[in-house]
């Protein structure tokens, strides 16, 4: 029997600014969920404020990836994508984007980055001191309820077969 795939998860965003918070939001899902799937020992969970140029060695190693955000423009209640490595003007200031991470993990490595993938949640409020808002609450439980099943199913063609973009 083969070994099961390695998965990384990125999830990033300010709980302290609304739904930017979604991110951090839906990874404590995934670790509660690890929590009660103990057997499940291929999946890694990294979480902060914004992706940095450092993430894209935490790729390193892994068979996938996934990375998790609040988004403004993506259509309500979630998008869930591919990703591809770019140069984008991300690359040039302190904050990147995921494509950006991918390609900085090409830069370094020589060698293309695993699959990866995007789950976008659609948030409405960022502002400061607020909390998640009610839609994106509603949002946030049905990226969980999408998500979930696919954490059983860690293959990259698995994943291809539920791509969500509107």
């Amino acid at each position: 029997m083969s070994e099961p795939l390695q998965l990384v998860i990125f999830g990033w965003g300010n709980p302290s600014r609304g739904d930017d918070g979604l991110g951090p939001a839906l990874m404590a899902r995934v670790e509660a969920w690890l929590e009660q799937h103990a057997q499940v020992g291929n999946i890694f969970l990294v979480e902060d404020f914004q992706l940095q140029i450092e993430h894209a060695l935490d790729l390193a190693g892994r068979d996938m990836g996934l990375f998790i955000d609040a988004s403004a423009s993506c259509e309500p209640p979630f998008e869930f994508r591919r990703l591809a490595p770019a140069s984008d003007s991300s690359f040039t200031t302190h904050e990147l984007s995921p494509e950006a991470v991918l390609h900085v993990y090409a830069q370094v490595h020589h060698e293309a980055p695993p699959p990866c993938f995007l789950l976008s949640v659609r948030g409405e409020a960022f502002e400061l001191g607020q909390p998640l808002s009610e839609s994106s609450a509603k949002y946030l439980d049905q990226a969980w309820a999408f998500l979930s099943p696919l954490l059983h199913h860690i293959s990259p063609e698995v994943w291809e077969e539920h791509l969500l973009v509107r």
